[in-house]
């Protein structure tokens, strides 16, 4: 699959989603509700939506089949993506940065040659 494409689905699916929960859903746990990212998986099949804040994600699940029926009818797609919401962990990307940032001291380390005499 094209990753551009999925991509592409990925961002127009944030964008649906962003405006189905605001104007089409009714539930109050869903107030202030933010869609951070969604990240679909190369064959179209499964899509992994981060939202914040906790509560919602809840509610989005009981919701998910509503939303894909409505993300069928406002996007062409030949096979609409199974919604997976998920907390969105705001510290994810600052620890993954810090485990690599520490990988590359640790190899620097290994490869420094010993000082001459």
């Amino acid at each position: 699959m094209d990753s551009h494409r999925a991509q592409r689905i990925s961002e127009a699916l944030r964008k649906e989603l962003a405006e189905l929960i605001e104007y089409e859903l009714n539930d109050p746990r869903l107030a202030g509700v933010t869609v951070t990212n969604v990240q679909v998986t190369p064959d179209l099949k499964h899509a992994h939506i981060s939202v914040e804040p906790k509560p919602a994600v809840e509610a989005l699940e009981h919701a998910a089949t509503f939303l894909r029926r409505a993300i069928s009818a406002r996007l062409r797609l030949y096979r609409v993506p199974e919604l997976h919401f998920e907390l969105d962990d705001p510290d994810k990307p600052a620890a993954r940065i810090e485990e690599l940032l520490d990988r590359v001291r640790r190899n620097r380390e290994k490869n420094v040659p010993p000082p001459e005499k």
